[in-house]
């Protein structure tokens, strides 16, 4: 049987007000009138989805915001589950996005006092800042002997989902002392209300505790090893004796400049010409390593290192014994806990009302489907039909993105290895008349990735051409051999004596346009 289901999905719906539930079309605001808290609640729908939901819309801000039931719910019979969804949209960094399940108004808050000391009786959900990272579960259980409220905090607690997707938490209680803790419907947690390992600090505390009159007495010695005063220093201890001394068995390198200094002015540095002796002082050349120095093993006052000296001892103390007087660590007796009982069952206090209070560094946090149930098959069919399909385009949203972006990356790689290919076949000899085109070809291609295709088979074409010409005219490619070079070598120094008709050509040459140098060249 249903106890309670908040759906924040449609165009008009009933979604939480300070007082009581009001109709707000999507996108309004609700601005919560509770000191302190200055957060803007939105009806908003869920990113990639026609679901609205309840959503933080600013960053740095506390939001409260509150929702009484029509009847207190009991949580002493049978099992109970607690579900909601939340979507961290801009993902959490440091904030909360739980929910409090509160306690009946005789406990002594009201609604429009709605804050962080509201008493509840169970608060659940992700929360996370810095070091913290965990799927809250605290449950406020009161001790009958001693009347207060104490917090009881779920051991090391599932962590908070890193992604951006809708999520969905659900907290089951049975009637055999248990919580299971689900995420997205698996089983993260299993725990036992009354187990000393599960809860922090324990539901039933310890039958003994310290005295808190009693007290160390004066002549009680707690340490176990004292100082042998009956020893003495040896009489070849030197305490002054220094940890390093020189090694005296280095000797100098061959090759040592001791005449070279490590430094010597810059031969090349000049003062600067409106440098003024009387403003600036004294210009100096500035320093830079002795090229002489590079090649010996070095240069200056040569030094012997230095090395352990075996003769240190350091500061002499006496050993220690054990101590004759040496009673142990005190600690003060144990006396009955007035505070202790015995508990079969957790003294569940009914839930009243639910409530949002955060303080979040994020916007964007969307709460919906908040579902208090006593059938887990009902909170079953909910994530079935309700969380799952969102979820699911969610995830292959998040694929697809991933896919793309690896696609992106490994373009760029392959694009880079086509152009470095590009610049090689520019360099062939066979290719020389054309490598300006193909070099021009290059370049437009790293300005305009999305043609690199074009341009491969661009070069393509022309290299086939090539090939074809060769062919069909009888020629073929020059190839360059060590005599080429030899007659190529010899050729040059014929021609030295003709270097003023060459400047005379160069001189005319002067006058055409220059060609543009490629990123290969520079």
């Amino acid at each position: 049987m249903g106890i309670l289901h908040l759906s924040i999905n449609n165009l008009c719906v009933r979604i939480f007000t300070l007082y009581e539930f009001n109709y707000f079309s999507a996108g309004m605001r609700l601005v919560l009138i509770i000191f302190g808290f200055i957060g803007v609640w939105k009806h908003a729908k869920s990113e990639g989805h026609d679901d609205y939901g309840l959503l933080v819309s600013e960053k740095a801000r506390k939001y409260a915001i509150v929702k009484e039931l029509d009847k207190p719910v009991d949580l002493k019979d049978g099992s109970v589950v607690l579900q909601f969804e939340t979507r961290l949209q801009n993902g959490l960094e440091c904030g909360g996005a739980y929910l409090k399940y509160l306690r009946t108004q005789d406990a002594g808050w009201l609604p429009k006092g709605f804050d962080n000391e509201s008493p509840y009786s169970i608060m659940f959900g992700p929360d996370k800042c810095g070091l913290t990272n965990k799927v809250h579960f605290i449950l406020k259980h009161k001790n009958p002997k001693s009347r207060e409220y104490i917090e009881h905090h779920l051991k090391v607690p599932p962590s908070v989902p890193s992604d951006k997707l809708t999520h969905v938490y659900t907290a089951i209680l049975t009637p055999d002392n248990e919580v299971r803790i689900l995420v997205d419907g698996e089983e993260k947690k299993k725990a036992n209300f009354l187990s000393t390992d599960d809860f922090e600090p324990a539901l039933i505390p310890e039958k003994t505790i310290p005295d808190p009159d009693d007290k160390k007495p004066e002549d009680w010695d707690e340490r176990a090893k004292i100082p042998d005063l009956d020893a003495k220093k040896p009489d070849d201890w030197d305490e002054d004796a220094s940890i390093e001394i020189e090694d005296e068995e280095a000797k100098k390198p061959e090759g040592w400049l001791d005449d070279e200094p490590e430094e010597i002015d810059d031969p090349e540095a000049t003062k600067p010409e409106d440098w003024d002796d009387d403003e600036d002082g004294l210009w100096e050349a500035p320093k830079i390593d002795n090229p002489k120095c590079e090649s010996a093993p070095g240069c200056g006052e040569w030094k012997r290192p230095m090395k352990r000296n075996p003769a240190y001892k350091g500061k002499w103390h006496a050993p220690l014994i054990d101590n004759p007087n040496y009673k142990g660590i005190w600690k003060p007796q144990q006396i009955p806990n007035p505070s202790y009982f015995e508990l079969e069952k957790p003294d569940f206090e009914p839930i009243a009302a639910i409530g949002i209070e955060i303080w979040t560094m994020q916007d964007g946090i969307l709460f919906d489907n908040i579902l208090i149930e006593s059938d887990e098959k009902v909170a079953e069919s909910y994530r079935d039909t309700k969380w799952k399909p969102k979820f699911e385009v969610e995830k292959e949203k998040l694929k697809a993105e991933e896919e793309a972006s690896s696609l992106s990356e490994g373009l760029k790689g392959f694009q880079k290895a086509v152009f470095d290919l590009f610049y090689k076949v520019a360099d062939i000899p066979f290719l020389s008349e054309y490598k300006l085109k193909i070099l021009d070809l290059i370049e437009k291609a790293e300005k305009q990735p999305s043609i690199t295709i074009g341009v491969l088979v661009s070069i393509v074409v022309v290299i086939f051409t090539l090939l074809l010409k060769a062919i069909f005219s009888g020629k073929k490619p020059a190839k360059v051999t060590e005599e080429t070079k030899k007659e190529d070598v010899a050729e040059t120094s014929n021609n030295q004596g003709s270097s003023e008709e060459k400047e005379e050509d160069n001189g005319e040459d002067a006058s055409a346009p220059v060609r543009r140098r490629t990123r290969r060249e520079n």
